[in-house]
């Protein structure tokens, strides 16, 4: 049976891999995440005039000037976030996938019903995690994070100042950064997989399969997504005032507010260290999951 067709399992089992999956992935990759909001959000110099020339400059500077442990800052809430997030990612893929192949009335994927699930569970996705991305936001912006003194106070602090509505600023570029980030990653992993060797012929060959594939799907899904994704950030790092205009509002427009005032290459602001994580990070997260699906099966 191939990966594409294995057995599917109730839903507390998709749920409880993909938490444990999501975890597993934040724990490892989350430093590059940092790396990436403070390059997305930098437009030009920046307020200190310290400017980011790349990655690497990046991460130097955010070490020598703020200690390490900088890199590390605002994440509790994606911990708190990972395990419904990726959770709800993993589950709601495999319900969305039943869902669409009794639609259609056919017994197996395809690719392009992968990429049709996998965006449909995209959206659900970002339901889930607007509030806790804000946060995030907030948290590692080197300009407001001094301001907050753990999540939960910038969460308070967000609701008294802005209004619980606040909470979901960026729900419309989310959407469309969960939406394209799944369906690359799902229908990319769904073509590859059909393409490697059969993973019972080889030693190893399921983890290496999915480590593969994944990593691959991770970097298709940071390729469509990059744009949405730093719109979303600036979305989410604007604090609301009553009577002033919004910049950044609808992703489609502040995509094309960006690219006139800064350049299309802005809208890839972040990309390395973003493909850095999310495509081995799109790997760890396949490789667990399914490692935690097979454990549940054989104690079926």
């Amino acid at each position: 049976m191939s990966a594409n067709d294995k057995k599917s399992l109730p839903f507390r089992y998709q749920f409880f891999s993909g938490a444990i999956a999501g975890v597993s992935e934040i724990l490892v990759m989350y430093p590059l995440d940092v790396v990436k909001t403070r390059v997305q959000l930098q437009v030009g110099k920046g307020e200190s005039g310290e400017a980011y020339s790349g990655m690497l400059d990046c991460l130097k500077k955010i070490i020598r000037n703020e200690g390490a442990s900088r890199l590390y800052r605002g994440i509790t809430a994606p911990i708190l976030m990972e395990a419904p997030k990726r959770a709800t990612k993993f589950a709601a893929n495999d319900e969305w996938g039943k869902v669409y192949r009794s639609a259609f009335g056919v017994s197996s994927m395809s690719q392009p019903l992968s990429i049709l699930t996998g965006a449909t569970a995209g959206a659900t996705e970002s339901f889930v995690v607007v509030p806790f991305e804000l946060v995030k936001i907030r948290l590692q912006d080197k300009n407001s994070g001094s301001q907050y003194k753990s999540p939960f106070d910038c969460a308070v602090k967000i609701i008294k100042n802005e209004g619980p509505l606040a909470l979901y600023n960026g729900l419309e570029a989310t959407l469309w950064r969960h939406i394209l980030w799944n369906a690359g990653y799902f229908g990319v992993i769904f073509k590859i997989r059909s393409l490697l060797p059969n993973a019972a012929d080889v030693p190893g060959g399921q983890t290496t399969n999915d480590l593969i594939a994944g990593s691959i799907g991770g970097t298709a899904g940071t390729i469509l997504n990059t744009p949405s994704d730093v719109i979303k950030s600036r979305i989410q790092n604007t604090v609301r005032i009553e009577g002033v205009a919004q910049k950044y509002n609808w992703t489609w427009p502040s995509v094309i507010t960006v690219a006139r005032e800064e350049g299309v290459g802005a809208l890839y602001k972040g990309f390395v260290p973003k493909v850095l994580r999310l495509g081995p990070g799109g790997g760890i997260l396949l490789v667990v999951f399914t490692a935690c699906m097979d454990f549940f099966r054989s104690i079926q």
